[in-house]
């Protein structure tokens, strides 16, 4: 404006410079509220500076942060998304995308997210780590299914006991797996055992339809019909 001025213009930019400091205010008061611990409120702020500021990745990156505290790993899966396609070799996004699906008990799109990463920086080594993790696991898994498929159950359940033993830390595994070795049980006559199993997945997830059917069967092979 001080090489061409103009009213029109002046005025826009004025308006703009306005809110561009307003937006640099909240963008601190965002940090302070971050490093406080207060993520709820860094959240709010930051919804507002993104409103404007569409297509900043760091803000994304750090609103994810934020998700991640607040328990809600979804939320923070969509802006790390944005911050990968934002910015170029965003491997931490991507490494961090695969951790949260890992930490919900998705493999699969925990392996593929790992994969991104490592496309772009094969000597990542935090997602190398966790490819090679994830891999282990998700062939176990594979591998367990196909047993179950073949009816060779005795197979199936020393997988899923290999599947507790190569993630003891994340609980949806072993859970997960605890079903799936109750349904084997259930389908290999082992009324007894079963019932057993799949009272304890049921004490840890009440609603789990496969244990209740699983343990249902069960029930019948050993005459117990009320139950």
């Amino acid at each position: 404006l001080k090489s061409n001025p103009s009213n029109n213009e002046e005025k826009e930019a004025q308006t703009q410079l306005t809110k561009s400091d307003e937006l640099q205010r909240l963008h601190s008061q965002a940090l302070s509220a971050y490093q406080q611990e207060d993520y709820e409120a860094a959240i709010s702020l930051l919804d507002e500076i993104l409103a404007v500021c569409v297509w900043d990745a760091e803000l994304r990156e750090l609103r994810a942060e934020c998700y991640i505290k607040e328990g809600e790993p979804s939320k923070a899966i969509s802006d790390l998304k944005a911050a990968a396609k934002l910015k170029n070799d965003n491997t931490e996004a991507f490494y961090k995308i695969s951790r949260i699906y890992y930490q919900l008990g998705d493999h699969e799109l925990s392996l593929s997210e790992v994969r991104e990463c490592l496309k772009l920086d094969q000597d990542h080594k935090q997602c190398f780590s966790l490819y090679k993790q994830v891999k282990k696991l998700n062939k176990q898994i594979e591998s367990a299914e196909e047993f179950i498929r073949e009816g060779r159950y005795e197979d199936a359940i020393s997988k899923y006991d290999s599947v507790m033993k190569t993630e003891p830390e994340v609980a949806v595994y072993s859970t997960r797996a605890k079903e799936r070795i109750c349904h084997c049980l259930s389908k290999n006559q082992q009324a007894t055992e079963a019932i057993k199993l799949c009272t304890e997945v049921l004490q840890l997830e009440p609603t789990n339809v496969n244990a209740l059917k699983d343990r249902a069967e069960a029930y019948l092979l050993e005459d117990m019909y009320e139950e």
